[in-house]
């Protein structure tokens, strides 16, 4: 039995919700590894929808043990919201379902106000951010002066740990025109909360090697997607977290050797929120079908997604960044009824014909996607939960895709239900 890592293979927003929930049943212990609350997952079990941002998915499931890891960034006040939510649909979420990393850095209002200044301020290049000073929190991490998980529960240490932490901002915030900030008003913030959040607090890595040493099933669950990976995604217009299947050890505290099965989450088409790069988008008629039939609106931010043909140049970088074993293909419902349907194949730049998305900015925006028409079909693929429910012409389209991008298709998903899952391989059985 293999643990199993779930990414996005795209730009995020590929359904992850659904499938992670789908294999979490399946899963003992579920790892949120990276991001913080700016990422989001919409799970409907038993006709209940949660709508999920930092708790992982196994939180609403009896049984499951649910982790968040170091490699988070916690907003302490953002979790205490979200839980108060998720119990008000009858879950109760006890420490006993849920363990929180000594070691996770915090996202405090300074955060926010940060990120949301310089959003603001921007000229040029607005990354499109949400705003929730997940950035600056990760800034604060890598200069080593943040609050960490632990500190919440030595509060002795606090006053000192914040002063070290003002020494910076106080600074930046009156280069910015802004006020400063006080250590009174930090500690508030953080005594206030402390003792919600003290129960929850574990050493993560001690728990998860004891788990995976029993043989419990771990289900890694990613957030945002490959392309928005700090180092690995259209840079700038990035998240601030390695978001690649590689950050699953290093974000829960185990060694690559217990992360298993590498399934990345595909949409069947091609969509993105916020700015940046996006060779395959089709601001015109194809888009808004896309964007309706799609209900493409973020999950978190409730913004428009932006919509365009697979990509399948991009598709290809992730399973290779990834190392994917296979893929699960989501909404290829939202085609149904399209006259042809294009696949981007490759790039033509500067009059040259390449197979990769370049790591350089202008040449990203410079970019021509090379596509291949393929027959649409105008019968249903909604609610399909083997290959002879599908369309010739479906089959057709999944199979080009899988020759493609260099991985098989995993699994299928038909419709927003669960059930409605054509299952080709557990990964949890590989």
């Amino acid at each position: 039995m293999a643990n199993v890592v779930v990414i996005g293979s795209q730009w995020g927003d590929e359904g992850k919700g659904k499938i992670v929930d789908w294999l979490s049943e399946r899963a003992d212990v579920i790892v949120r590894f990276q991001g913080g609350h700016n990422a989001g997952h919409t799970l409907v079990v038993d006709g209940v929808s949660y709508k999920l941002s930092l708790l992982p998915s196994g939180v609403v499931r009896e049984g499951k043990l649910s982790v968040i890891g170091n490699g988070v960034v916690f907003d302490p006040h953002a979790f205490l919201a979200e839980k108060k939510r998720v119990e008000a649909l009858g879950v109760t979420i006890a420490p006993d379902r849920l363990r929180i990393a000594d070691n996770a850095a915090l996202i405090l209002s300074l955060h926010r106000e940060l990120d949301q200044i310089r959003e603001s301020a921007a000229s040029g290049t607005r990354i499109g951010t949400t705003g929730r000073g997940i950035g600056p929190a990760y800034e604060d991490k890598v200069g080593r002066r943040a609050i960490r998980v632990m500190d919440l529960a030595e509060l002795d240490v606090l006053p000192e740990r914040v002063e070290r932490l003002l020494a910076h901002h106080n600074p930046l915030r009156r280069g910015l025109g802004q006020p400063e900030v006080k250590t009174e008003t930090i500690l508030e913030e953080l005594t206030s909360v402390a003792g919600e959040i003290a129960p929850y607090i574990d050493r993560v890595w001690h728990l998860l090697d004891e788990r995976r040493r029993r043989g419990d099933r771990i289900l890694f669950e990613g957030a945002q997607g490959t392309l928005l990976d700090i180092d690995h995604g259209t840079y700038p217009f990035v998240t601030s977290s390695n978001t690649v299947s590689g950050q699953a050890a290093a974000g829960s505290g185990l060694g690559p050797g217990a992360v298993g099965f590498v399934l990345g989450i595909v949409k069947a088409y091609t969509t993105r929120v916020g700015e940046g790069p996006f060779p395959t988008e089709q601001d015109n008629e194809v888009g808004q079908f896309l964007g309706e039939r799609g209900r493409e609106f973020g999950t978190v931010t409730g913004r428009k997604r932006r919509c365009g043909w697979f990509d399948a140049v991009l598709v290809r970088q992730a399973v290779a960044l990834n190392g994917l074993h296979g893929m699960a293909l989501t909404k290829l419902d939202v085609l149904d009824g399209l006259d042809e349907i294009k696949i981007c194949v490759g790039y033509r730049l500067d009059g040259h014909e390449i197979d990769y998305l370049p790591a350089n900015l202008a040449a990203q925006l410079r970019v021509e996607p090379v596509y291949e028409v393929l027959e649409g079909w105008k019968e249903s693929t909604a609610g399909a939960r083997r290959w002879s429910d599908l369309p010739a012409a479906a089959v057709k389209y999944v199979r080009h895709i899988e020759e493609l991008v260099g991985a098989p298709v995993t699994l299928l998903s038909t419709s927003p239900e669960r059930e409605d899952t054509i299952l080709v391989r557990d990964p949890f059985e590989d």
